[in-house]
C-alpha cells in the first residue's frame, strides 16, 4: 500500500486541478465524512444527549450503543428516538456538505454512501445522484419484512422526543430543560407494521432482513447506469444489464473522490474504486481521510491520497 507521504499542500494542489479538469466525479462517502461535518458519535457530544443511558447501561459511544440489548421497548425507543434525531433531523454541526456540494454542484458528478444519515440530500444535493446503500434512519420498516415498502417517521420519532421531554428548537436542535428529560417513551408510540402488524425497525443494514424498497434499486441502478456511461463496469449491487450498458469508447476524465471510508465495509465504496482505478487509464483515485489516506501501489500512479481533516480539505476545493 502507498500511503500520502506527499506535501500536503502539493496534494491538494493536485486535488484541486483533478477536480477542475474531469469530465465527471464520483463521490463516495464514509462515516468519516459525517464526522467531518460534527456527526460525532462519542465524546462531548454523546454525552449531551445519551448520558443517562451512559450512566445507566455503560453505554461509551452512539454506535455501540445501538446493538445494546435494553431490557424494554420503551428504553429502546428512546434510545433509537434520540439516536436517529440528532443524527437524522438535527442540522449538521458543521457546513461540510454544503460545502462540498459548492465544490462539485457545475460538474457532471454521482454519489454512493454508506452513510445513513441523509445528510447530502438535506444539504441540497440532488436525489437522483445519490445512493444510499445502507439505509436510512429516517425510514421505518417492517421487521419481519413482510414487504417491501418504507415509511417515514419524523412525526413518531419527534413524538416519541417530546414524550421524554426535550426542547425541540425552531432549527431542530435539541434542548434538555432544567428538570431533565426521562429513559422511556410512552408504548403507544410504538411503530407497527401496517400490514402485518409486526414491529417496525429501523431501515439498516444490520442483517438478511433489511428492506431494499423500489426507490433503492432505481437509485442503485442509476448510480450502475452513471458508470456505464463514463467507461466504468459496476462492481456489485448491480444486475448485468447495467454492465452491458458500458460505454467502452468514454474517454473522458472521472475523478473518484472517497471521504472517510474505513475498512467496516470496503467492498462497496474503496475496493470497487480501487478496480475502476485500475481498469481505467483515465480515472484519478482521490482518497481523503484522517490518518488512513493510501492506495494501492499498482494506482500509484493515478492516485492522490490526502491526509488530513477533511472538513478544511473540502474548504479548499470550493
Amino acid at each position: 500500500m502507498n500511503r500520502s507521504t506527499g506535501d500536503y499542500s502539493d496534494e491538494i494542489k493536485k486535488l484541486k486541478n483533478a477536480l477542475k479538469t474531469c469530465d465527471a466525479v464520483i463521490i463516495g462517502a464514509g462515516s468519516g465524512l459525517s464526522t467531518a461535518a460534527g456527526y460525532s458519535y462519542s465524546g462531548e457530544r454523546f454525552m449531551k444527549y445519551f448520558g443517562d443511558f451512559a450512566k445507566r447501561f455503560g453505554i461509551r459511544d452512539i454506535y455501540s450503543g445501538g446493538f445494546y440489548p435494553f431490557p424494554s421497548q420503551e428504553i429502546k425507543w428512546a434510545w433509537w428516538s434520540r439516536h436517529v434525531w440528532v443524527n437524522r433531523y438535527a442540522p449538521a454541526p458543521k457546513p461540510v456538505y454544503v460545502d462540498l456540494l459548492d465544490a462539485v454542484m457545475d460538474k457532471d458528478y454521482f454519489v454512493i454512501s454508506t452513510n445513513v444519515d441523509n445528510a447530502f440530500l438535506r444539504a441540497g444535493f440532488d436525489d437522483k445522484r445519490l445512493f444510499y446503500t445502507q439505509g436510512d434512519y429516517g425510514l421505518f420498516q417492517c421487521t419481519k419484512p413482510c414487504h417491501k415498502e418504507l415509511y417515514e417517521n419524523e412525526e413518531v420519532i419527534r413524538k416519541m422526543i417530546l414524550d421524554q421531554g426535550f426542547i425541540i428548537e425552531e432549527d431542530g436542535n435539541l434542548t434538555i430543560p432544567p428538570e431533565g428529560v426521562r429513559m422511556e417513551v410512552s408504548s403507544e408510540l410504538f411503530p407497527y407494521c401496517p400490514k402485518c402488524g409486526a414491529p417496525m425497525d429501523i431501515n439498516l443494514r444490520c442483517d438478511d432482513t433489511f428492506v431494499e424498497d423500489a426507490g433503492w434499486h432505481v437509485h442503485s441502478g442509476a448510480y450502475g447506469d452513471f458508470l456505464a456511461t463514463h467507461g466504468i463496469k459496476a462492481q456489485g449491487f448491480f444486475t448485468d444489464d447495467t454492465k452491458a450498458k458500458v460505454d467502452k469508447e468514454y474517454q473522458g476524465k472521472v475523478l473518484l473522490m472517497e471521504f472517510g471510508v474505513g475498512m467496516n465495509t470496503p467492498g462497496i465504496i474503496k475496493y470497487p474504486f480501487w478496480q475502476y482505478t485500475a481498469q481505467n487509464g483515465n480515472v484519478i483515485y482521490a482518497c481523503i481521510n484522517m490518518g488512513e489516506a493510501y492506495a494501492p501501489t499498482d494506482i500509484e500512479e493515478q492516485s492522490i491520497c490526502v491526509d488530513g481533516d477533511i472538513a478544511e480539505i473540502v474548504k479548499e476545493l470550493i
